[in-house]
């Protein structure tokens, strides 16, 4: 509820301007980006218990302080834009923005550790239990992603911006008590959850007394017995570690993390999945503001919103039943050769009737007008419609007037946006839900499955990094090529990088099962991994 409700509120504090909402985006984004490794690494050196109790709480206190403070400043911001020149309401904005990034990076921590390692242990060696799990969580996300924006829309609607506020304060609040209660609770029916602490110790002794050695798997049982004695040295080791090698630790901790991800056996598979968030295909504030611009209402948009949540529901139920079928490399196999095929028709759709795009515009036409002219953009600034009209109708012919007649009525012209390209578009980023959630599924799996537990904190952390930055870059994309004439070469690029994506998986796959790739509806053999987890071919 939180992560729509942001936005949606940074949005109304400025004074229906974006710059706060991009703002926070890039801080969010730039944080998990440089600290998504050091998040991991935090996760895997510290007992389960104290790390999702830790990033729980930290999580919902952050959401909480940051309610009452936008409160503060819905109530009074009259008065704060008077005291100090307003640089007291600034001060506010930048409060809110960094604990908003401080709940998110508390967020990832809690992902990580309750999505990427407790499910993996509660699950034990049922693989198809625990492709259930992830199946059933992910299920949960989407229905949660379609009554979280509904509820906070209502309250906005028929309260205000100061009630939703405090609605989510409370609500988090009290969500902090029963999530504590339930993780508790898992917990202690889960004897096998506690296990985690002597390995993580064993951990970090290998870092500070070898730093960098390749063989800190083998033997855990031999380990775990000889740890007793070892600890004894760890209190003098800490002491003679510098204050210089204290700093670059964090810096050690990132390098260690992206060079670990880069040799793992499913780095393919994973990034695969980052290159998918390189893309404008989304129910994101790009495509709606797309859609907005070319003669789509708000009631059809959210229709299509509920629709994508329905197929990537669907997409959850594809996945666990072709893992059962064709076991779960060639299952990711599979959702990305349909989810490509999907996305063809937004390809397609780029050169149907209706599609605002026109090379002859320069995509960097609007950055160049608003950087180099010394007047802003008149056609944005001074419209000479009337002031009921409704936007759908009349952007278009704001932004396309190399398509459109300058001299048409506005409220008279549904001719110069015809649907057929903009229905093609939504089809196939609707229809893609399907395959895109069975593929991420796959690939959150294998990532399960593969990794040794003393590095899937790290291990995920990094990747939840590519994720950001490949989700970042997109966002550059856009800031780059704004006008919706340039929207059409945003949407190419975008299936480009899905389909260099799902290349990447599939020379994964290749080099997993050799020939057997391509052997239809036969489940991969399971391969019994004894007593060296690096070695888990995990196979489904």
């Amino acid at each position: 509820m939180w992560h729509f409700a942001v936005s949606v509120f940074l949005v109304e504090l400025y004074g229906n301007s974006l710059l706060l909402t991009a703002v926070y985006g890039l801080v969010v984004a730039g944080s998990v980006l440089l600290l998504g490794a050091i998040i991991g690494d935090w996760v895997d050196k510290n007992s389960r218990l104290k790390v999702a109790q830790t990033s729980l709480v930290v999580q919902n206190a952050s959401v909480i302080l940051c309610g009452i403070i936008l409160m503060i400043v819905f109530l009074f911001k009259t008065q704060l834009l008077t005291l100090y020149h307003g640089w007291l309401l600034t001060v506010c904005y930048i409060l809110v923005i960094t604990i908003a990034n401080i709940a998110n990076l508390a967020s990832t921590a809690t992902a990580i550790t309750i999505q990427r390692d407790w499910i993996v242990v509660v699950a034990g060696e049922d693989r198809s239990k625990l492709a259930d799990m992830n199946a059933t969580i992910r299920r949960i996300d989407q229905l949660t992603n379609i009554l979280a924006p509904m509820a906070v829309g209502q309250i906005m609607t028929y309260g205000s911006p100061m009630i939703g506020c405090g609605f989510i304060s409370g609500w988090n609040l009290m969500s902090m008590c029963v999530e504590y209660l339930l993780l508790w609770k898992v917990y202690q029916k889960t004897p096998t959850l506690a296990l985690k602490s002597a390995k993580v110790e064993e951990s970090e002794l290998k870092q500070l007394n070898v730093k960098k050695e390749s063989d800190a798997k083998p033997a855990e049982g031999v380990q775990l017995i000889v740890e007793k004695d070892v600890t004894g040295f760890e209190p003098p080791q800490e002491k003679e570690v510098s204050c210089g090698a204290r700093i670059a630790e964090p810096f050690i901790t990132f390098r260690d993390g992206w060079v670990a991800y880069y040799n793992q056996p499913v780095f393919l598979a994973g990034m695969g999945l980052a290159f998918l968030y390189m893309t404008v295909l989304g129910f994101d504030c790009i495509t709606t503001g797309y859609a907005y611009t070319q003669g789509l209402s708000g009631s059809v948009l959210s229709l299509l919103m509920g629709a994508s949540a329905v197929t990537g529901i669907m997409g959850t139920v594809a996945f666990t039943w072709l893992r059962r079928k064709c076991g779960l490399i060639r299952t990711g196999l599979i959702s990305g050769v349909a989810q490509f095929a999907c996305l063809v028709l937004c390809a397609i759709s780029v050169f149907m009737p209706g599609s605002p795009m026109d090379l002859t515009v320069s995509p960097f036409a609007d950055i160049s007008a608003r950087l180099f002219e010394s007047e802003p953009l008149p056609t944005i600034a001074s419209p000479e419609d009337k002031p009921d009209m409704v936007f759908a109708t009349g952007m278009p012919n704001l932004l396309n007037g190399s398509t459109t007649p300058a001299n048409g009525d506005p409220e008279m012209s549904p001719e110069p946006v015809p649907l057929i390209s903009v229905s093609l578009l939504f089809a196939g980023v609707i229809a893609a839900r399907v395959g895109l959630w069975s593929f991420d599924l796959t690939v959150t799996q294998l990532l399960q499955e593969n990794v040794v537990e003393s590095e899937r904190g790290i291990i995920n952390g990094v990747q939840n990094s590519m994720n950001y930055l490949l989700d970042l870059l997109h966002f550059i994309m856009v800031i780059l090529a704004p006008n919706p004439e340039a929207f059409g070469l945003l949407v190419l690029i975008s299936v480009s990088f899905v389909a260099m994506g799902h290349i990447m998986y599939f020379r994964f796959a290749q080099k997993s099962l050799g020939k057997q790739l391509f052997v239809c509806c036969t489940p991969d053999p399971k391969t019994v991994s004894d007593s060296s987890p690096p070695g888990n071919t995990s196979t489904v």
